[in-house]
């Protein structure tokens, strides 16, 4: 009887050491069943204006994009922490303000700005760390050199370009596949859209997160269409009219709408739907031919069309269909909202000048504002880009600019297209926000590591 009693204690033994009893935190997550770990898909839009798409009321037919939002989470006051490009993907993939990290203009040849750092903690590297594969098809702009590859941040593949923009047809001596270039014929867009099916369907067994940064609908302004063979010259005083552009940029969002929709068949014929988070939104706001209404300015603004983008969230089953959040969310919310879905846990903050000092995210979570219907809570969010375009800042419905010490307020609620200062009437709160200002700049100063 004891040698029976001593058998089955051994056998239960070996069934909960099998699923992660009693040997850690780590294996317990290891193990872990994979509606623990759902998918993550990120579409992030390269310069789409929030007035852009039918889904806000915009002059271009979205249909995939509506459909998302007609079954997914409709955000009406996200964010991007900057209003150009390298500055919003820095705190986006990181979760802390792009000045913590050293990023605070656009990274390009001719302006000698630094890349991202590789020991920077990002979305893909605390995902793979919890077992997902991880992958990016598109642009990356954080670096140009071998060294900031996005291989060196987390990602399992990489195919694509490290440049800010490139022509949509003639890229072979930009396009990547990890370290090494290796061109794909054809229209970036359709690529981009052709490498993340191929990737679905690869891990479709296992989680996977992946980062679909397209080209579209930043310059230069092609359709399929404007191959090499079929460009006709165009005259330089031409070559930037609003009449000649608007056609194709309207082209260029409806392509990049199609593929988003391939995204969607893959995951449903794939049978993994139900189990993958897929969030949209544009990395700031149009130039040149897009719209940002009804808001004022665009990119490379403080005003909120420069920043204030269209932003949608999808995950059936999990998030109620047809919602709309019009609380304020920020993308540096995404690396912590995803960290908590996937059941990641973040390191705590550790003194500052030490290698591991980029731990403590600035976002927050959105796990509930997507999966509970709750508002973001009140917080005040800074914008920099100095010194451009100086300094923003929102509290509440409050928004504050100051550039070259010049103050402009306005009460958002009363007036979303920032067309009224009240910096002069509202005095005693364009001082607090503006001491508020002062006092982020200093804490946000870059430390390299």
């Amino acid at each position: 009887m004891a040698n029976r009693q001593l058998s089955l204690i051994l056998i239960l033994s070996v069934i909960l050491a099998d699923r992660g009893f009693g040997q850690g935190e780590n294996l317990r997550q290891a193990n872990s069943p994979i509606e623990e770990r759902p998918n993550i898909i990120v579409v992030l839009a390269d310069d789409l204006g929030y007035g852009d798409t039918s889904v806000y009321d915009g002059w271009v037919q979205t249909p995939n994009l509506q459909r998302m939002a007609d079954e997914g989470l409709t955000f009406t006051d996200f964010h991007t922490n900057s209003s150009v490009c390298s500055p919003t993907r820095a705190a986006f993939l990181t979760g802390r303000y792009q000045q913590r990290v050293g990023i605070v203009d656009v990274i390009a040849r001719h302006l000698d700005t630094p890349p991202l750092d590789p020991s920077q903690r990002t979305i893909a590297r605390v995902l793979k760390d919890r077992g997902y594969q991880t992958a990016l098809f598109g642009k990356w702009h954080l670096g140009m050199q071998s060294s900031s590859n996005p291989v060196h941040f987390g990602f399992n593949e990489f195919r694509g370009y490290l440049d800010g923009y490139i022509d949509y047809h003639n890229h072979a001596r930009h396009w990547h596949h990890n370290l090494e270039i290796e061109p794909q014929p054809g229209y970036s867009t359709h690529l981009i859209t052709q490498n993340s099916v191929r990737f679905i369907k690869d891990n479709s067994h296992h989680p996977f997160f992946l980062y679909v940064s397209h080209e579209a609908v930043h310059l230069p302004f092609q359709t399929p269409d404007d191959t090499l063979e079929a460009r006709k010259p165009v005259a330089k005083e031409d070559r930037w009219k609003r009449e000649r552009i608007r056609p194709k940029y309207k082209v260029m969002l409806e392509e990049m709408d199609k593929g988003i929709g391939e995204i969607f068949s893959t995951l449903h014929d794939s049978g993994i739907a139900d189990r993958t988070l897929v969030f949209f939104f544009s990395d700031n706001g149009a130039i040149g031919a897009g719209s940002n209404q009804p808001f004022r300015g665009g990119k490379f603004s403080h005003y909120e069309g420069g920043h204030r983008v269209p932003a949608i969230a999808w995950w059936p089953g999990k998030i109620r269909a047809g919602s709309t959040c019009d609380g304020m969310a920020v993308a540096m919310d995404l690396l912590p909202t995803f960290a908590e879905i996937a059941g990641a846990k973040l390191a705590k903050e550790t003194p500052p000048g030490s290698p591991d000092d980029d731990r403590t995210p600035d976002g927050i979570s959105l796990a509930n504002v997507l999966l509970s219907g709750a508002e973001p809570p009140p917080r005040r969010v800074f914008f920099g880009y100095e010194p451009k375009l100086g300094t923003a800042m929102r509290d509440g419905p409050w928004k504050m600019i100051i550039k070259e010490d010049r103050g402009q307020l306005f009460h958002l609620g009363r007036d979303p297209g920032e067309q009224n200062n009240l910096a002069e009437t509202e005095s005693e709160r364009a001082a607090s926000m503006r001491t508020a200002i002062n006092r982020w700049k200093e804490e946000t100063a870059y430390h390299a590591p």
